[in-house]
């Protein structure tokens, strides 16, 4: 059930329903926080400078996947830091009274979104109609002609 639009100032969530939101986004928070310790925790047992490198038949494809590893630890530290940044800006959204209002349209964001991702800014109308990024293609060099070898 949409909420029928109305002016931004009138469109608002109940004292109980931001309640509701907050100690949703405060559980998040909190799991997303410990996860990020957890992969920040591991990442610098990754990155320490031990002796297991120095035995002499250490597998080249073991190093690589120590480097995937890091790598994937890397991303989610990015990421979840990320995401921990959106649910306290969403808890600054909830103190100041902007919570749940699309910044696009003004209308209110449907409870259910909310739910699913509470620290949404826009509903799925105004989030579908915006213009996708578009990823940057990389065009390889051409491949020289055997006259250009030397």
């Amino acid at each position: 059930m949409q909420p029928t639009p109305t002016s931004a100032s009138q469109a608002r969530y109940t004292a109980e329903e931001l309640q509701e939101f907050e100690t949703l986004i405060q559980a998040k928070l909190a799991k997303a926080e410990e996860t990020l310790h957890l992969d920040k925790d591991s990442l610098m047992r990754l990155s320490s400078n031990t002796t297991d490198d120095t035995y002499s038949s250490h597998s080249g494809l073991e190093d690589g996947t120590a480097v995937m590893e890091r790598e994937d630890l890397t991303r989610s530290v990015v990421r979840l830091e990320k995401f921990i940044g959106q649910l306290k800006a969403a808890l600054g959204r909830i103190r100041t009274g902007d919570y749940g209002v699309c910044r696009a349209t003004g209308e209110l964001i449907p409870k259910e979104r909310l739910r699913l991702v509470p620290h949404a800014t826009l509903t799925v109308a105004a989030k579908n109609q915006r213009p996708e990024p578009r990823p940057e293609v990389v065009r390889p060099a051409p491949f020289p002609s055997d006259g250009e070898i030397e």
